[in-house]
C-alpha cells in the first residue's frame, strides 16, 4: 500500500476517526510508512487521517529525523488532565507553509496503546505534549487553525481558500475522487480495524 499525505480540504481530514479494534501486520507497514512520510516531509508527527485512513493512529517524533529521538505509533489514544496554557507556533503537513499561534495546555496525561497491545500511559509536557494534542486532534476532524484566536485564523483565511481551489480544481479533471467516493471509502477502512 502506497500512502500519501492528503491536504485541506480532503474530507478524511474532518472525519472523526474510529478506534482500533484489532492490529494485523498490514496496520504494522501502514504505521511503518507513516512514520517514514514523516520524516521525508520534515514533520514530527503524522496522523492517520492525514493518509486518508479514518482509524485512531498516529506517528510522532519530536526530533523529526530518522534514528533520532523518541519514536511513538500511538494506538487509541486518550487524552486527560490538561494543566497550564501556552501559546506557540503551529504548523501542518496537511497545509504545508501554513503556521499559526495555537494555544494548548502546557502537559496533558496520555492513556493509549502501542501496535503490540502495552499501553501507554504517561505524563508528558513542552513540546511532545504539543504534538500529542496536535495528532489526537487530527483524529477527532480539528485542524490547528481550528484552535486559534479568531484575529489570527483570518490571517489564514486567504492561503486556505487557495488550498481548497487547488484541490477543487483537482476533482474537476479527476486527479481526486469527489468528496462523496471519497467518503464512501472511508466505510471501508472502518470495517477492517474499527
Amino acid at each position: 500500500m502506497t500512502l500519501s499525505i492528503v491536504h485541506y480540504p480532503h474530507p478524511t481530514l474532518r472525519y472523526r476517526s474510529k478506534p482500533i479494534r484489532r492490529v494485523d501486520q498490514t496496520l504494522k507497514n501502514i504505521a511503518d510508512e507513516m512514520l517514514d512520510l514523516m520524516y521525508e516531509f520534515n514533520g514530527v508527527g503524522l496522523a492517520a487521517n492525514q493518509v486518508d485512513l479514518p482509524i485512531r493512529l498516529f506517528v510522532a517524533n519530536p526530533a523529526g529525523v530518522k534514528g533520532e529521538g523518541e519514536e511513538l505509533i500511538v494506538v487509541n489514544p486518550e487524552l486527560q488532565l490538561p494543566k497550564g496554557n501556552e501559546s506557540d507556533q503551529e504548523g501542518c503537513l496537511s497545509v504545508p507553509g501554513l503556521y499559526g499561534q495555537v494555544k494548548r495546555p502546557k502537559s496533558i496525561r496520555i492513556s493509549a496503546y502501542d501496535l503490540k497491545g502495552n499501553p501507554i500511559e504517561r505524563e508528558v509536557d513542552g513540546f511532545l505534549a504539543r504534538i500529542l494534542m496536535h495528532e489526537n486532534d487530527h483524529l477527532d476532524g480539528v485542524m490547528f487553525f481550528d484552535r486559534m484566536s479568531e484575529e489570527a485564523s483570518r490571517e489564514l483565511a486567504e492561503p486556505l481558500a487557495e488550498f481548497e481551489t487547488t484541490y477543487r480544481s483537482q476533482q474537476a479533471t479527476g486527479s481526486i475522487l469527489d468528496d462523496e467516493t471519497l467518503v464512501a471509502r472511508l466505510a471501508e477502512w472502518t470495517t477492517r480495524y474499527a
